[in-house]
Protein backbone atom coordinates (compact mmCIF):
# COMPACT_ATOMS: atom_id res chain seq x y z
CA UNK A 1 0.00 0.00 0.00
CA UNK A 2 1.38 3.42 -1.06
CA UNK A 3 2.03 5.66 2.03
CA UNK A 4 1.99 9.54 1.37
CA UNK A 5 5.89 10.70 2.86
CA UNK A 6 5.43 13.83 4.39
CA UNK A 7 2.88 13.83 7.31
CA UNK A 8 0.06 16.67 6.80
CA UNK A 9 -0.22 19.02 9.81
CA UNK A 10 -3.42 17.94 10.13
CA UNK A 11 -6.30 15.13 8.63
CA UNK A 12 -9.75 15.82 8.88
CA UNK A 13 -12.40 13.03 8.64
CA UNK A 14 -15.47 13.84 7.34
CA UNK A 15 -16.23 16.13 4.49
CA UNK A 16 -19.41 17.89 6.02
CA UNK A 17 -20.39 20.83 7.37
CA UNK A 18 -17.88 21.26 10.14
CA UNK A 19 -15.12 19.01 8.37
CA UNK A 20 -15.58 22.10 6.25
CA UNK A 21 -15.37 24.39 8.36
CA UNK A 22 -11.80 23.01 10.03
CA UNK A 23 -10.80 22.52 6.97
CA UNK A 24 -11.03 26.56 6.05
CA UNK A 25 -9.60 27.13 9.32
CA UNK A 26 -6.55 25.08 8.91
CA UNK A 27 -5.98 26.88 5.89
CA UNK A 28 -6.11 29.81 7.21
CA UNK A 29 -3.89 29.10 10.02
CA UNK A 30 -1.45 27.70 7.01
CA UNK A 31 -1.15 24.59 8.21
CA UNK A 32 -0.75 21.51 5.47
CA UNK A 33 -4.20 20.02 5.87
CA UNK A 34 -6.18 17.21 3.84
CA UNK A 35 -10.16 15.87 4.47
CA UNK A 36 -11.28 12.75 3.63
CA UNK A 37 -15.14 11.73 3.20
CA UNK A 38 -16.57 8.24 2.24
CA UNK A 39 -18.93 10.06 0.22
CA UNK A 40 -19.93 13.11 -1.52
CA UNK A 41 -18.92 16.43 -0.26
CA UNK A 42 -21.64 17.01 2.89
CA UNK A 43 -22.92 13.00 2.46
CA UNK A 44 -25.07 13.31 5.41
CA UNK A 45 -26.91 16.43 4.04
CA UNK A 46 -27.07 14.27 0.58
CA UNK A 47 -29.15 12.09 1.70
CA UNK A 48 -31.69 13.74 4.01
CA UNK A 49 -35.01 13.62 2.48
CA UNK A 50 -35.49 15.54 -0.48
CA UNK A 51 -37.63 18.74 0.31
CA UNK A 52 -36.48 19.07 3.79
CA UNK A 53 -36.08 22.41 5.74
CA UNK A 54 -33.99 23.17 8.33
CA UNK A 55 -34.64 24.08 11.91
CA UNK A 56 -31.89 27.03 11.72
CA UNK A 57 -31.76 30.08 9.49
CA UNK A 58 -29.60 30.50 6.54
CA UNK A 59 -26.87 32.65 8.55
CA UNK A 60 -26.82 29.79 11.59
CA UNK A 61 -25.60 27.78 8.82
CA UNK A 62 -22.97 29.83 7.35
CA UNK A 63 -19.21 28.64 7.42
CA UNK A 64 -15.80 30.71 6.58
CA UNK A 65 -17.64 34.26 7.27
CA UNK A 66 -19.48 33.30 3.54
CA UNK A 67 -22.83 34.84 3.96
CA UNK A 68 -25.74 32.30 2.94
CA UNK A 69 -28.71 33.84 1.53
CA UNK A 70 -32.12 32.06 0.40
CA UNK A 71 -35.61 33.29 0.06
CA UNK A 72 -37.28 31.24 2.42
CA UNK A 73 -37.18 32.23 6.29
CA UNK A 74 -35.53 28.24 6.50
CA UNK A 75 -33.10 27.11 3.85
CA UNK A 76 -34.16 23.78 2.74
CA UNK A 77 -31.58 20.82 1.41
CA UNK A 78 -31.02 21.48 -1.79
CA UNK A 79 -29.96 25.46 -0.88
CA UNK A 80 -27.62 23.74 1.31
CA UNK A 81 -26.12 21.80 -1.10
CA UNK A 82 -25.81 24.97 -3.37
CA UNK A 83 -24.19 26.66 -0.22
CA UNK A 84 -21.76 24.08 0.85
CA UNK A 85 -20.56 23.47 -2.92
CA UNK A 86 -20.01 27.10 -3.34
CA UNK A 87 -17.97 27.50 -0.46
CA UNK A 88 -15.45 24.06 -1.86
CA UNK A 89 -15.35 26.51 -5.01
CA UNK A 90 -14.33 29.43 -3.32
CA UNK A 91 -11.76 28.27 -1.09
CA UNK A 92 -10.61 25.57 -2.99
CA UNK A 93 -10.54 23.13 -0.34
CA UNK A 94 -7.90 20.05 -0.24
CA UNK A 95 -10.72 17.19 -0.24
CA UNK A 96 -10.77 13.68 -1.17
CA UNK A 97 -14.06 12.46 -2.29
CA UNK A 98 -15.57 8.99 -1.70
CA UNK A 99 -12.58 7.54 0.68
CA UNK A 100 -13.09 5.75 3.36
CA UNK A 101 -10.98 6.13 6.50
CA UNK A 102 -10.83 2.45 8.47
CA UNK A 103 -8.57 3.04 11.19
CA UNK A 104 -6.77 5.86 12.88
CA UNK A 105 -4.23 5.18 15.38
CA UNK A 106 -1.28 6.93 16.86
CA UNK A 107 2.41 5.36 16.05
CA UNK A 108 5.35 5.13 18.74
CA UNK A 109 6.42 8.29 16.90
CA UNK A 110 3.61 10.79 18.35
CA UNK A 111 2.67 10.22 14.43
CA UNK A 112 -1.22 8.98 13.35
CA UNK A 113 -1.37 6.78 10.58
CA UNK A 114 -4.47 6.54 9.08
CA UNK A 115 -5.07 3.43 6.40
CA UNK A 116 -8.17 4.46 3.61
CA UNK A 117 -9.59 1.82 1.41
CA UNK A 118 -6.99 3.82 -1.39
CA UNK A 119 -3.78 4.27 0.23
CA UNK A 120 -2.37 5.32 3.89
CA UNK A 121 -1.32 8.60 5.26
CA UNK A 122 0.24 10.12 8.14
CA UNK A 123 -0.33 13.37 10.32
CA UNK A 124 1.16 15.70 13.51
CA UNK A 125 -3.08 15.92 14.33
CA UNK A 126 -6.53 14.44 13.25
CA UNK A 127 -9.84 15.72 13.38
CA UNK A 128 -12.71 13.40 13.38
CA UNK A 129 -15.90 15.17 12.37
CA UNK A 130 -17.71 12.12 10.86
CA UNK A 131 -21.34 13.48 12.08
CA UNK A 132 -24.07 10.82 13.41
CA UNK A 133 -26.21 9.95 10.19
CA UNK A 134 -24.25 6.35 8.93
CA UNK A 135 -25.90 4.53 11.91
CA UNK A 136 -29.67 3.75 12.01
CA UNK A 137 -31.02 3.20 15.89
CA UNK A 138 -32.33 -0.10 15.35
CA UNK A 139 -35.58 -1.20 16.65
CA UNK A 140 -34.63 -5.10 17.26
CA UNK A 141 -37.71 -6.59 16.05
CA UNK A 142 -38.73 -9.50 14.35
CA UNK A 143 -39.33 -8.97 10.50
CA UNK A 144 -36.99 -5.47 11.29
CA UNK A 145 -34.53 -6.86 8.08
CA UNK A 146 -37.58 -7.02 5.70
CA UNK A 147 -37.34 -4.83 2.46
CA UNK A 148 -40.61 -2.81 3.36
CA UNK A 149 -38.75 -1.57 6.24
CA UNK A 150 -36.61 1.61 5.95
CA UNK A 151 -34.54 3.22 8.28
CA UNK A 152 -33.95 6.53 5.78
CA UNK A 153 -36.76 8.25 3.90
CA UNK A 154 -36.34 10.21 0.93
CA UNK A 155 -40.03 11.27 -0.16
CA UNK A 156 -43.49 10.17 -0.39
CA UNK A 157 -44.27 9.33 -3.81
CA UNK A 158 -43.15 5.34 -3.27
CA UNK A 159 -45.67 5.78 0.02
CA UNK A 160 -48.85 7.14 -1.78
CA UNK A 161 -51.72 4.97 -2.10
CA UNK A 162 -50.16 2.66 0.76
CA UNK A 163 -50.62 1.60 4.27
CA UNK A 164 -47.71 3.36 5.92
CA UNK A 165 -45.90 2.82 9.72
CA UNK A 166 -44.15 5.31 10.48
CA UNK A 167 -42.01 4.75 14.31
CA UNK A 168 -41.22 8.12 16.17
CA UNK A 169 -42.06 11.29 17.21
CA UNK A 170 -39.35 13.43 16.10
CA UNK A 171 -38.30 15.77 13.15
CA UNK A 172 -37.77 13.12 10.30
CA UNK A 173 -40.94 10.62 11.96
CA UNK A 174 -43.19 13.73 12.01
CA UNK A 175 -42.00 15.29 8.41
CA UNK A 176 -41.99 11.74 6.96
CA UNK A 177 -45.50 10.86 8.31
CA UNK A 178 -47.07 14.38 7.29
CA UNK A 179 -45.69 14.18 3.49
CA UNK A 180 -46.97 10.44 2.76
CA UNK A 181 -50.21 11.47 4.31
CA UNK A 182 -50.51 14.12 1.82
CA UNK A 183 -49.87 12.18 -0.81
CA UNK A 184 -52.67 9.71 -0.27
CA UNK A 185 -50.84 7.12 2.13
CA UNK A 186 -52.46 5.64 5.22
CA UNK A 187 -50.66 6.58 8.13
CA UNK A 188 -49.83 4.91 11.73
CA UNK A 189 -47.70 6.37 13.80
CA UNK A 190 -46.28 4.36 16.70
CA UNK A 191 -44.91 6.92 19.60
CA UNK A 192 -42.88 5.13 22.78
CA UNK A 193 -44.11 8.47 24.62
CA UNK A 194 -47.63 9.94 25.42
CA UNK A 195 -47.12 13.33 22.69
CA UNK A 196 -45.16 14.83 20.12
CA UNK A 197 -41.35 15.57 20.61
CA UNK A 198 -40.91 19.03 21.93
CA UNK A 199 -37.74 19.51 19.63
CA UNK A 200 -39.70 18.67 16.47
CA UNK A 201 -40.41 22.11 14.79
CA UNK A 202 -42.04 24.79 15.71
CA UNK A 203 -44.30 24.99 12.56
CA UNK A 204 -44.52 21.29 11.96
CA UNK A 205 -45.43 20.23 15.47
CA UNK A 206 -48.85 21.96 15.37
CA UNK A 207 -50.09 20.34 11.94
CA UNK A 208 -49.24 16.47 13.12
CA UNK A 209 -50.92 17.04 16.37
CA UNK A 210 -54.19 18.50 14.39
CA UNK A 211 -53.91 15.36 11.71
CA UNK A 212 -53.61 13.14 14.65
CA UNK A 213 -56.71 14.91 16.70
CA UNK A 214 -58.97 15.11 13.73
CA UNK A 215 -57.78 11.02 12.90
CA UNK A 216 -56.67 11.84 9.50
CA UNK A 217 -53.32 9.83 11.04
CA UNK A 218 -53.49 7.53 13.45
CA UNK A 219 -51.07 7.52 16.43
CA UNK A 220 -50.31 4.61 19.02
CA UNK A 221 -48.54 6.53 22.01
CA UNK A 222 -46.58 4.78 25.04
CA UNK A 223 -46.38 2.39 22.39
CA UNK A 224 -44.20 -0.42 20.59
CA UNK A 225 -43.80 -2.06 17.38
CA UNK A 226 -43.61 -5.82 18.41
CA UNK A 227 -43.04 -7.49 15.19
CA UNK A 228 -42.97 -7.01 11.41
CA UNK A 229 -44.78 -9.13 8.95
CA UNK A 230 -44.81 -9.18 5.20
CA UNK A 231 -48.61 -7.84 5.17
CA UNK A 232 -49.05 -6.79 8.49
CA UNK A 233 -47.39 -5.31 12.26
CA UNK A 234 -47.96 -5.93 15.29
CA UNK A 235 -48.25 -2.82 18.07
CA UNK A 236 -47.69 -3.39 21.65
CA UNK A 237 -50.12 -0.81 23.14
CA UNK A 238 -51.64 -0.21 26.85
CA UNK A 239 -54.80 -1.68 25.83
CA UNK A 240 -52.95 -4.64 24.79
CA UNK A 241 -51.60 -5.89 21.35
CA UNK A 242 -53.37 -4.69 18.23
CA UNK A 243 -52.05 -5.85 14.76
CA UNK A 244 -52.94 -4.12 11.28
CA UNK A 245 -52.18 -4.23 7.88
CA UNK A 246 -49.35 -2.73 6.60
CA UNK A 247 -46.91 -2.17 3.15
CA UNK A 248 -44.13 -0.23 4.68
CA UNK A 249 -42.64 0.64 8.18
CA UNK A 250 -40.58 3.98 7.82
CA UNK A 251 -38.51 2.73 11.59
CA UNK A 252 -37.17 6.67 11.66
CA UNK A 253 -36.51 6.34 15.17
CA UNK A 254 -32.90 8.13 15.30
CA UNK A 255 -29.31 7.41 14.27
CA UNK A 256 -25.54 7.29 15.90
CA UNK A 257 -22.13 8.59 15.85
CA UNK A 258 -19.18 5.72 14.86
CA UNK A 259 -18.26 4.93 18.63
CA UNK A 260 -16.73 1.70 17.98
CA UNK A 261 -14.53 3.72 15.00
CA UNK A 262 -13.62 6.42 17.57
CA UNK A 263 -12.66 4.12 20.47
CA UNK A 264 -10.51 1.94 18.18
CA UNK A 265 -8.49 4.83 17.79
CA UNK A 266 -7.74 5.19 21.55
CA UNK A 267 -10.21 7.76 22.38
CA UNK A 268 -12.18 6.83 25.93
CA UNK A 269 -16.13 6.66 25.67
CA UNK A 270 -17.98 7.06 28.78
CA UNK A 271 -19.71 3.85 30.26
CA UNK A 272 -23.30 5.75 30.62
CA UNK A 273 -26.67 5.75 28.68
CA UNK A 274 -24.95 8.92 26.62
CA UNK A 275 -21.81 7.07 25.75
CA UNK A 276 -20.38 10.44 25.23
CA UNK A 277 -16.58 10.74 24.19
CA UNK A 278 -13.62 12.20 26.18
CA UNK A 279 -12.29 15.91 25.02
CA UNK A 280 -11.49 18.91 26.54
CA UNK A 281 -14.20 21.60 25.69
CA UNK A 282 -11.46 23.96 25.92
CA UNK A 283 -9.47 22.74 23.19
CA UNK A 284 -11.41 19.87 21.54
CA UNK A 285 -8.16 17.11 22.06
CA UNK A 286 -9.13 13.61 23.42
CA UNK A 287 -7.43 11.57 25.34
CA UNK A 288 -5.20 10.58 22.67
CA UNK A 289 -2.63 13.73 22.51
CA UNK A 290 -3.09 15.08 18.74
CA UNK A 291 -6.73 13.93 18.18
CA UNK A 292 -9.48 16.08 18.14
CA UNK A 293 -13.43 15.89 17.63
CA UNK A 294 -15.46 18.58 16.06
CA UNK A 295 -19.33 18.57 15.31
CA UNK A 296 -22.41 16.20 16.70
CA UNK A 297 -19.66 12.91 17.33
CA UNK A 298 -18.69 15.26 20.44
CA UNK A 299 -22.53 14.34 22.02
CA UNK A 300 -22.19 10.66 21.61
CA UNK A 301 -25.69 9.27 21.46
CA UNK A 302 -27.21 12.57 22.25
CA UNK A 303 -27.28 14.07 18.49
CA UNK A 304 -29.49 16.30 19.47
CA UNK A 305 -26.53 18.65 21.54
CA UNK A 306 -25.01 19.75 18.72
CA UNK A 307 -25.60 21.04 15.56
CA UNK A 308 -23.79 23.36 12.69
CA UNK A 309 -25.09 26.60 14.36
CA UNK A 310 -23.55 25.71 17.57
CA UNK A 311 -20.46 23.42 16.93
CA UNK A 312 -18.81 25.63 13.58
CA UNK A 313 -17.04 26.81 16.35
CA UNK A 314 -14.94 23.97 17.26
CA UNK A 315 -12.97 24.92 13.40
CA UNK A 316 -11.58 27.47 15.31
CA UNK A 317 -10.76 26.42 18.71
CA UNK A 318 -8.89 23.45 17.07
CA UNK A 319 -6.82 24.82 14.71
CA UNK A 320 -5.84 27.66 17.57
CA UNK A 321 -5.28 24.55 20.09
CA UNK A 322 -2.91 22.93 17.09
CA UNK A 323 -0.83 25.93 16.21
CA UNK A 324 -0.37 27.17 20.00
CA UNK A 325 1.18 23.72 20.19
CA UNK A 326 3.53 23.44 17.40
CA UNK A 327 4.59 27.08 18.25
CA UNK A 328 5.15 25.62 21.95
Amino acid sequence: MEVTPQPYDVIIIGGGPIGMACAIAAQQKGLNYLVIEKGTLVNSLYHYPLYMTFFSTADRLEIGNVPFSCIAPKPGRQEALEYYRNIHKLFKLNINLYERVESVHKTPTGIFSLVTDKTEYTAKNVVIATGFYDIPMYINVSGENLPKVRHYYREAHEYAFRKVVVIGANNSSVDAALECWHKGAEVTMVIRKGEINDRVKYWIKPDIENRIKEGSIKAYFYSEVAEIREDAVTITTPDGDVTIPNDFVLALTGYRPDLEFLQKAGVHIANTIHRTPQYNPDTMETNVQGLYLAGVVCGGLETHKWFIENSRVHANIIMDAITTTNNG
